[in-house]
């Protein structure tokens, strides 16, 4: 099992440590979607209220 776990590098000069590769992961960053915005049709009952709503703390 520790075999399979991330180790802690320290790098001489550097603020930060680095991690160390684990096997099946790929160093680029996930992309995140876009949030799926309702279509004009696909109208709950409590929308409209939901966006005319402030928190208070605004």
């Amino acid at each position: 099992m520790d075999d399979e776990r991330q180790r802690i590098v320290r790098v001489a000069g550097a603020r930060r440590a680095k991690l160390t590769r684990v096997e099946g992961t790929t160093s680029e960053p996930h992309v995140k979607s876009a949030p799926s915005a309702p279509t004009d049709g696909e109208r709950g009952p409590n929308d409209e209220r939901m966006l005319r709503e402030v928190p208070p703390h605004y």
